[in-house]
């Protein structure tokens, strides 16, 4: 690692899964499946969407003999290393409005209002410690074109019903968080920052004390109706269900189903007071901006900062990461973003670096589905914003399968406008590929280009991106 990156002296932890289990401690593996097994539902895929499935399902309905089956632990994927951000946004919300109309997208987007202060409450009752703390999301801008992009944004945000929303120009974005050369900012207060790690492990324990049968270290192959295949044995269930988000590539048939987006963290050393004095943040809002190549940060429980972006971001194939280990080059720009925000941390020591993969849909749309003719069902495709969004997924799918088995009817969350929503395939290699890393080269392009010109006019390199990508 250069310099730079380990500035003030210290080495950096690159991978180890992630900054939260570093800080946290990797769990003691369950034990795996041992043999052929039979349930009356079974999921595969130990994250949020898996457990929180589970959890619903099992306190629904006592009687359920639930098994989840996970690859690795819970939450070895994007549940254990993601940023932190417990907030309102889900993916595709835009296209349901068009598809279904303006009110079901609102219908959608209340509901994940709602999410936020469902999985605080939850994890409240289960006692489940988080480092939850609900201080709403800043997002800034730092450019003309970022201030007429925001500015759209927050209108656009108000048309969904958030009335609570605020707009602050430069001198009210400073006082609560100094961000070099902000000049304006949003607010919502329904974010909250968290620790995925302890979120995920809390979880986890709270599904097994239900009675939920969980078996780690047990990946599964192939999924077909009625049927969850693993090296040890199968398990025969009326209900499979996928919540395997970035993974799913990974199963039999599955490879151009969502594509492995990557996404990559830095977590610098305890601040001292005196540079927190110097950044503000005292309300722990979660931060990010309008660049088009985005960033996500937290104020940690601990006093770190701990922020994201894309670097690299996918692998040819739909290949996945070895435990979260970073390039250097992504570790050395995400430090720049850092210091471009914060000047005053240009000193400061990086001290862990992780990656991990979320799952792209298509059309960049989140769905929730129940095959009613094969009992399969999935969940997914949240393109980042999973903390909260794989919550409301769980419930829908909790509600999918009671109705499905007569144990309930139609319901708020089943008429939502992503039920049963159909995507089309990713394009083969290279194709994919290439798409892919030109996708993300012409927004970096176009955030390069908007900060020289200064221009408020949005680049058109972006434009061309979102259509190319099918975004929006």
């Amino acid at each position: 690692m250069s310099s730079s990156a380990g500035a003030a002296g210290g080495g950096i932890v690159n991978g180890g899964i992630s900054f939260w289990f570093a800080d946290d401690g990797l769990p003691a593996v369950r034990e795996p499946l041992t043999g052929d097994a039979s349930a009356d539902v079974v999921i595969v895929g130990g994250g949020y969407t898996g457990l929180w499935t589970a959890y619903y399902l099992k306190k629904a309905a006592p009687f359920l003999r639930i098994t989840v089956l996970e690859q690795k632990f819970c939450g070895y994927g994007a549940s254990g290393r993601n940023g932190g951000w417990l907030y309102n946004g889900v993916a595709g919300r835009d296209r349901y409005a068009r598809l279904h109309g303006h009110e079901a997208a609102v219908r959608l987007q209340r509901a994940m209002n709602d999410t936020v202060d469902e999985v605080i409450r939850v994890a409240a009752e289960e006692g489940v410690e988080a480092d939850v703390h609900k201080g709403g999301v800043l997002e800034v801008a730092r450019t003309p074109a970022q201030l007429a992009r925001l500015k759209a944004f927050h209108e656009h945000e108000l048309g969904y019903g958030e009335k609570d929303r605020e707009l602050y120009g430069a001198r009210e974005t400073a006082e609560r968080i100094r961000v070099a050369d902000a000049v304006g900012s949003s607010w919502t207060p329904h974010g909250a920052r968290l620790n995925p790690a302890k979120l995920v492990k809390g979880l986890a324990a709270a599904v097994e004390a239900l009675g939920v049968t969980v078996h780690e270290a047990t990946p599964v192959t192939e999924i077909r109706p009625k049927h969850a295949v693993t090296p040890y044995g199968t398990v025969r269930a009326p209900y499979v269900l996928r919540c395997t988000e970035g993974f799913t590539a990974s199963l039999k048939g599955q490879r151009r189903t969502w594509l492995p987006m990557n996404s990559s963290m830095i977590a610098t050393e305890p601040l001292s007071d005196e540079q927190w004095e110097a950044i503000g943040w005292s309300g722990r809002e979660t931060l990010g901006d309008m660049a088009h190549a985005y960033m996500y940060a937290q104020r940690t429980a601990d006093g770190r900062i701990a922020l994201g972006g894309r670097g690299v971001p996918y692998r040819f194939g739909s290949r996945t990461d070895n435990d979260g280990r970073t390039q250097r080059e992504t570790v050395e720009a995400l430090r720049d973003i850092l210091v471009g925000f914060f000047p005053a941390l240009a000193g400061v020591r990086i001290a862990h670096a992780w990656s991990g993969v979320l799952g792209v849909p298509r059309d960049w749309c989140a769905t929730v589905t129940l095959d009613r003719t094969t009992g399969l069902g999935w969940a997914g495709g949240y393109v980042g914003s999973g903390v909260a969004t794989t919550n409301l997924a769980a419930r829908t799918l909790r509600d999918l399968v009671q109705q499905d088995s007569g144990q309930g009817g139609r319901t708020e969350l089943t008429d939502l406008p992503w039920v049963n929503h159909k995507v089309r395939r990713w394009e083969p290699e290279p194709l994919r590929w290439l798409g892919v890393q030109g996708m993300y080269a012409t927004y970096r392009t176009a955030d390069r280009r908007e900060t020289l010109t200064h221009s408020a006019r949005s680049s058109r390199l972006a434009r061309i991106a979102d259509r190319v990508a099918g975004r929006g």
